[in-house]
């Protein structure tokens, strides 16, 4: 028999009891459990207060949602290694949290930014940096040959497998 002051909350989202105040009581997803009767379907394990995943109506903790097998196949992370559970971002073919899409050099985000690749396809860099490290360097003034500001296309000369930005070329042949 329930205490006269216990406050009646509805039935239990797990064993469809009621549920009171004096019971001990959770709100998830909408409905309101005994905290006995919020548990993960896998082991057991009570959730009150604890993250957990649902998947077809059925609750699970952390470890059994992402070590299982429960959740289908997780994708794992290129960068740091671990399980992906929330936004994938895919690049290069592999895939990233968004946090982890960082250039190799500045470590700048590169979430919705333009980017580059190694010619393995294995480090990812902001454009910036990677113009500045793999960018050829004109034989002349040995400054890298960039695209101008705006552009996304360069001109360089090549002689006998030389670089040259076309300013400096005329300049190098004057020097021979």
């Amino acid at each position: 028999m329930q205490d006269s002051s216990s406050v009646y909350f509805g039935s239990c989202g797990g064993c469809r009891e009621a549920v009171h105040s004096s019971d001990g009581a959770c709100r998830a997803m909408g409905q309101v459990f005994h905290s006995k009767c919020f548990t993960c379907s896998s082991c057991r394990k009570t959730l009150t207060g604890e993250t957990f995943y649902t998947i077809s109506g059925k609750i699970y903790c952390e470890d059994d949602f992402l070590y299982s097998g429960v959740h289908p196949k997780l994708e794992k992370c290129w960068s740091c290694g671990l399980f992906i559970s929330d936004e994938v971002l895919q690049a290069c073919g592999a895939t990233f949290h968004l946090s982890c899409f960082r250039c190799v050099m500045c470590g700048q985000s590169l979430e919705d930014q333009p980017f580059s690749v190694d010619a393995q396809n294995k480090k990812v860099y902001c454009v910036s940096d990677y113009h500045r490290i793999k960018a050829p360097r004109c034989a002349s003034c040995k400054m890298p040959i960039l695209p101008t500001e705006g552009s996304t296309d360069c001109i360089r000369v090549v002689s006998l497998n030389t670089s040259f930005h076309v300013e400096c070329f005329g300049s190098e042949v004057d020097l021979i």
